[in-house]
């Protein structure tokens, strides 16, 4: 049998109407679907109802399936000859993992293409009113990943230059190690009153928005479950005028304890059979 193809799609950061015509014109022709977390289920419908659906999702730094098993089932499917579509929260390609599974397919001569996803990134601070970029206030932008540690426990980022070197700093996955990020920041000469924003759930109904600053935000982080995007510099002053999606937080929380319970039943009901794919 000649080989499938495997297609790397980015599914946006939650919104379903985020995800691009390209990702969805091979959602709906896609014989398996291998998907991660923070997909957002809606997506899942898309697909043909005899499409094979895997979870492949990553709860707190427990892999349902690990990377290498990711890898040797996209090969696997795609060399029985199906359509597989990766569709990976955000974009494949900004710290979705997404370059080593096109490596792997790459050295295994497995036909793969790669579509780009809306990176929560960007969009989360926008459906909070925050551009990260903003003429007088910022003109530079980084992203940096609260997950990228050694071994060692320290992080693989240079903060003496990143410190005071941009002038907005987005933390994606910054729920738990942001308490470690704050420090090195202040140390390396960012101020304590630089406005910061936690985004919770960024782009859906249960978006929730805490703000507050360097010196405070650790205090208001504590017990702030993922997913949450962190974002630091004067264009956080911006959103009291451009707040424009997000419900109060009277609204918000009701929703995000919902939608945790939902990742959670998921996680629970799915995570274990991983190794069988199963069949929606």
């Amino acid at each position: 049998m000649s080989a499938g193809a495997v297609y790397l799609v980015g599914a946006g950061p939650g919104d379903p109407g985020l995800m691009t015509v390209r990702g969805l014109e091979l959602l709906r022709k896609a014989d398996v679907v291998v998907y991660d977390r923070l997909v957002n289920p809606r997506l899942l419908d898309e697909a043909p109802p005899q499409a094979l659906s895997i979870f492949a999702g990553k709860l707190a730094g427990i892999h349902s399936l690990p990377q290498g098993q990711i890898n040797t089932l996209l090969i696997t499917h795609a060399r029985a000859g199906r359509r597989v579509v990766r569709l990976k929260g955000g974009d494949p390609f900004v710290f979705g993992r997404g370059g080593e599974e096109a490596e792997a397919l790459a050295e295994a001569g497995i036909p793969f293409e790669v579509v780009p996803g809306v990176s929560s990134a960007v969009a989360v601070p926008a459906y909070a009113g925050i551009p990260v970029t903003h003429r007088g206030l910022a003109s530079s932008f980084a992203v940096i990943t609260g997950h990228e540690v050694s071994s060692s426990g320290e992080f693989h980022v240079e903060w003496e230059r990143l410190a005071t070197g941009v002038d907005t700093l987005v933390v994606l996955m910054a729920a738990t190690t942001l308490p470690r990020i704050v420090p090195r920041l202040l140390a390396h000469g960012r101020p304590p009153e630089t406005p910061v924003a936690l985004i919770r759930w960024g782009t859906t109904e249960a978006q929730e928005t805490i703000t507050g600053s360097l010196g405070d935000i650790i205090e208001k982080v504590a017990g702030l479950e993922p997913p949450v995007v962190a974002v630091i510099g004067e264009v956080v002053r911006l959103r009291d005028r451009l707040r424009w999606f997000d419900l109060p937080r009277a609204v918000a929380q009701p929703l995000a304890r919902a939608r945790d319970e939902q990742a959670r039943e998921t996680w629970a009901s799915e995570a274990g059979g991983l190794r069988l794919p199963r069949t929606r």
